[in-house]
């Protein structure tokens, strides 16, 4: 009996021992996890972000799907230009001065290919749907539109993924704080968001500690 009681409270003894190692370094290695995680899918939304930028240039407006995106970095033009003041004077027989006149020529210098200028060799812009983590099979979901501020139609676009997509195989309780999260120095919500479907904005969700690293 002895013998026996003493290996139950071995047994106990590692068990909480283990439990309170796990409670400090479990939110350690899933904010470890995090961190990396976010940094892979946030230096990918900002790919997509110059690219839909582009797209927004050449085309008037932003991609809802990442086939045409993809397409338009393979087969679209820049076109380059230089824009010239030949502003003048000129005498007005209304005011009876000389008045400026401005005028503004636009001269076209050549033409890029905008793979050539984004993305040059790399061809990691075919795998833009994919969310970069290891160990699934997920896309971002992408969408554009034009909405109305104040009396002037405007392009907008939005791309995201869930925390519960890229934290798949971490701790849920912690997952389930995280994506609680209300705070400058983290990413609010349970998405990582770029862009917006109702502001006029190519920002992210994420502080700018993430912008720092690329």
């Amino acid at each position: 009996m002895k013998i026996a009681l003493q290996a139950v409270l071995w047994i106990l003894a590692i068990f909480f021992s283990y439990k309170i190692y796990d409670s400090i370094n479990g939110p350690i290695n899933f904010n470890k996890n995090k961190n990396e995680r976010y940094a892979v899918v946030i230096n990918k939304l900002k790919l997509i972000r110059k690219a839909q930028i582009a797209h927004k240039d050449v085309n008037g407006i932003y991609s809802n799907n990442f086939d045409s995106l993809v397409k338009f970095i393979d087969e679209g033009i820049f076109t380059l230009v230089e824009k010239r003041d030949s502003s003048y004077m000129e005498y007005d027989r209304t005011y009876r001065i000389d008045m400026l006149r401005e005028v503004v020529v636009v001269d076209t210098l050549g033409y890029v290919p905008v793979k050539d200028s984004l993305f040059k060799n790399s061809d990691a812009y075919k795998s833009f749907a994919q969310v970069p983590i290891e160990g699934i099979e997920a896309q971002f979901d992408i969408d554009a539109n034009i909405v109305d501020k104040n009396g002037y139609k405007v392009p907008v676009f939005e791309v995201k993924v869930a925390k519960e997509i890229i934290l798949h195989d971490q701790n849920k309780d912690l997952l389930k704080v995280e994506n609680e999260t209300v705070s400058v120095d983290g990413v609010n919500g349970p998405s990582i968001i770029l862009g917006s479907m109702t502001e006029v904005s190519t920002n992210g969700n994420w502080p700018t500690i993430f912008d720092a690293t690329q």
